[in-house]
């Protein structure tokens, strides 16, 4: 039995029926373990040593998928006195979240994922480590560059911003819409900010699957479709869940990113492949336990999140 902290959104986000960080913490609960949290505004740096207001937290009753709630007043604690913390915070990735990133270098303790990989394995651009395994993709700002990438591209590519998160303000650029400079100029908000520009890959139509990695293995996947008219096939955007396999290429691929994130201290991960490409590494609060578990039927020892566990522990008494 060990004590673990949870850095998190407020609880009242947590969604316990879709949430990857709900089941997490449901399932420290179930092996035995003390789960607390805090937010980013209870971390804080006592010189050097690194602390937190902490609570304890658990469902609110019984019953299955019962929210979660406080379990006492906050105490402040070193994050030394965990055996383990686990950085749950969604994006964005902005100043105040590099912040905590710094406050947890110095945790002297075990941090989930490590947080110099945080920091630096942007989610669109850490998948440029891969240049085989990858579609045209490049990082632009001058509504030229892009003009020019996606006549490079055959005349159609995805544009999302650098910092985006949950499908958010993913737009597809083509040659002969008439909107295309209204698209460019919303994409870079007027040349001001970094502006991904990707290959537009026709598999799309049929949805991106989501790989989940523990320690650079594969231990689910689910196929995210997206809904009828829609662009986006992200969770958050509307997109749904079918039960997937890995094919062979999907196979090669974890081949190549498992122990290259697994050597940056990348316990958990998702990767995104549509068609034959990686699209994006997701370290950063990555998603879709529920689902893989609710499409499988998992239950137990083969639920996603037993699986994570499984890598926490083999950690923590390596």
């Amino acid at each position: 039995m060990a004590d673990v902290l949870f850095v998190l959104d407020p609880l009242s986000s947590i969604n316990p029926h879709a949430d990857t960080s709900y089941v997490m913490i449901t399932e420290a609960l179930r092996r035995g373990h003390r789960p607390f949290y805090t937010t980013l505004d209870g971390l804080a740096l006592r010189g050097s040593q690194a602390w937190a207001h902490a609570r304890a937290l658990g469902p609110a009753s019984d019953e299955p998928l019962a929210p979660l709630v406080d379990r006492g007043e906050p105490e402040p604690r070193p994050l030394s006195s965990f055996a383990v913390v686990f950085m749950r915070k969604d994006p964005p990735v902005d100043a105040s979240f590099i912040a905590a990133t710094w406050i947890l270098d110095r945790a002297d303790t075990l941090v989930l994922n490590k947080p110099a990989g945080l920091r630096d394995l942007n989610e669109k651009l850490s998948m440029l480590e891969f240049p085989q395994l990858i579609p045209d993709t490049r990082l632009l700002r001058k509504i030229s560059d892009l003009r020019a990438a996606l006549d490079d591209m055959g005349g159609s590519m995805i544009v999302k911003p650098l910092l985006g998160y949950g499908g958010k303000e993913i737009l597809r650029a083509a040659h002969g819409d008439p909107n295309l400079s209204t698209i460019l100029e919303i994409a870079t908000a007027d040349e001001t900010r970094w502006t991904v520009a990707q290959q537009f890959i026709p598999e799309a139509s049929v949805g991106d699957k989501r790989i989940l990695l523990v320690e650079g293995e594969p231990i689910g996947a689910v196929l995210r479709v997206p809904a009828a008219g829609e662009l986006r096939d992200n969770f958050h955007a509307g997109g749904q869940g079918i039960a997937t396999e890995l094919n062979e290429r999907e196979w090669l691929i974890c081949s190549v990113v498992g122990p290259w994130l697994r050597e940056r201290g990348q316990l958990f991960a998702g990767i995104d492949v549509i068609g034959p490409y990686l699209t994006e590494i997701n370290v950063t609060s990555p998603t879709g336990m529920q689902e893989v578990n609710r499409l499988g039927g998992l239950e137990g020892d083969a639920t996603m999140q037993a699986k994570f566990w499984d890598g926490v522990e083999a950690r923590l008494t390596a």
